[in-house]
């Protein structure tokens, strides 16, 4: 137990230390970049530093395409160090205007819904919507908008390309989907016939599949868009005081170097992978990133269900405590059940990537914490997991027999005698199948942390998927570790639950003094 503090201990200076650390650095003279990086030429992510590319934010990776290089340019000329932050793309508006990143620089385009929550630079580049379609398909040979007639088109989830839909003839509107390359895989596999891009990825992905097309429009053949549509800025926050450098720096960039930065980045992209061996492919390409995820999602899902144990564990003995005799100590027990209760329902009925949204986020805007990523994933699991365990524990403690608190009583020991000395053991154990179960969701949980980009095994397998268009492939691998390491754990605690269990084969007269009958007569 005493080693169990000192870990804790430790573990809340490292939280604290984080914390404090993220929100020193939240004014130094570096130029934090929100971007998916996985939105090939725009930008994508690396294992190297190969081409220009920059480190991400909290990994060993580094992101690197046109938004990347357009990204230092503006840095350089604020005066200031590039430092790109991996977000998923619902995440970086929330990341902007809660200070988690300086800039958005993601080919978002200034639409009007966006430009009511935040502000955005003068353009840095401009493409044409295009559709990608199957090199094999009826529509591959499309000139016009009005040649989709009956095919399946999605685009990019809270992106104007969705909307642009309508203008396609007889197409079927498809749900949206997260990302390009879950749109491509399919794309591919069949599941749709389309998906609406700009021209540089369509181009990426033609040159990426070989089974995959974009289709050329020309003149008024193709979408009519308003002038915001088609060109990409850079997102900022209200009344940002660096708009105006930011814009003059932009307006030194020529047509012709803009043309040249994304024929480069198209040429440096990432290639997809041969199919012929793509196991060994991918751990040889990517086996150390998916380790690093793995040991992530193992850290998260470790700490976050010991301490939501001794968390469950004291709510547990709490709400269990016998109403008191006196009417200010009933009236003090009555509220902190209540209070109690509260947290539990309250981490109970709501979703676990809601609550690191809000944590994450939220805690920026309200009270201007800039907390470490990974800190927040810690602690959300950690409560979150406190949540569940305190009704485990509390349903383990009720389930021994009532005997054994009045047996304790008439012994003369207290509450707390009885429950540390008779209860808990017996609740604990009886508890240790359900708590094991809590440890395997934990687990397979951590992949909705990816909401605030932290690096566990999910988010590197999206990495992976986005990088390599290997999307089936990835998430195949990905699915073995889960199950390699939910089927270790779940053994583990049998054998732990064999061990406090003891012996099966024992004799109880073993210890008894054998006493010869005496022969009568």
């Amino acid at each position: 137990m005493k080693k169990f503090w000192l870990v804790m201990s430790a573990l809340l200076l490292w939280i604290g230390f984080n914390v404090q650390e993220a929100t020193v650095h939240a004014a130094d003279d570096t130029f934090k970049v929100g971007m998916e990086a996985g939105y090939a030429p725009y930008n994508w992510t690396q294992d190297s530093a190969a081409n220009g590319a920059v480190k991400i934010q909290g990994s060993s990776e580094y992101a690197n395409g046109y938004d990347v290089q357009i990204a230092k340019k503006i840095a350089k000329a604020l005066g200031k160090k590039v430092v790109v932050v991996k977000t998923d793309w619902d995440g970086l508006p929330p990341a902007l205007t809660s200070g988690k990143i300086d800039a958005i620089i993601a080919g978002m385009s200034p639409t009007p819904d966006r430009r009511k929550t935040i502000d955005f630079s003068n353009a840095y580049y401009t493409a044409n919507l295009t559709v990608v379609v199957r090199k094999n398909s009826k529509y591959a040979n499309a000139t016009s908008v009005k040649d989709f007639k009956g095919a399946k088109i999605t685009a990019q989830l809270n992106t104007y390309h969705y909307d642009m839909i309508k203008q396609l003839t007889g197409a079927i509107k498809e749900p949206a989907m997260n990302n390009f390359p879950a749109m491509r895989v399919a794309l591919d596999s069949g599941t749709i016939d389309g998906y609406v891009s700009e021209v540089p990825e369509g181009i990426t992905a033609e040159s990426a599949n070989p089974n995959l097309k974009y289709i050329r429009f020309k003149g008024t053949n193709g979408f009519k868009t308003s002038p915001d549509d088609n060109v990409s800025a850079v997102g900022l926050r209200k009344n940002d005081p660096d708009k105006a450098a930011i814009n003059a720096e932009l307006a030194k960039i020529s047509p012709s170097e803009r043309n040249r930065l994304m024929k480069q980045a198209v040429a440096q992209q990432p290639k997809t992978g041969s199919n012929s061996n793509w196991f060994m492919t991918i751990m040889k390409q990517y086996g150390p990133m998916l380790l690093r995820g793995t040991g992530m999602t193992l850290l998260i899902s470790l700490v976050g269900t010991i301490v939501g144990f001794f968390i469950g564990l004291l709510v547990g003995v709490i709400r269990t405590i016998p109403r008191p005799k006196t009417t200010g100590k009933r009236g003090l027990l009555a509220v902190g059940n209540w209070l109690l209760a509260v947290y539990i329902e309250v981490f109970r009925g709501t979703p676990m990537i809601v609550q690191a949204a809000v944590l994450y986020y939220g805690a920026a805007q309200a009270f201007h914490l800039n907390m470490d990523r990974t800190a927040a994933a810690l602690i959300i699991v950690s409560i979150n997991t406190g949540a569940y365990i305190s009704e485990i524990i509390r349903g383990g403690i009720i389930s021994v027999d009532p005997g054994q608190f009045e047996a304790a009583n008439a012994l003369g020991m207290s509450h707390f005698q009885t429950m540390i000395k008779v209860i808990l053991p017996q609740a604990i154990r009886n508890s240790l199948p359900a708590v094991t179960n809590e440890f395997i969701v934990n687990i397979k949980d951590t992949s909705v942390l990816s909401v605030i980009s932290v690096s566990e095994l999910f988010f590197s397998a999206e990495t992976i998927a986005g990088q390599s268009f290997q999307f089936f492939h990835t998430y195949l691998i990905v699915s073995a570790i889960y199950l390699i390491l939910t089927f270790t754990i779940s053994h583990l605690f049998r054998l732990i639950e064999r061990r406090l269990d003891g012996p099966k084969d024992y004799n109880v007269m073993n210890n008894q003094m054998q006493v010869e009958t005496p022969k009568i007569g």
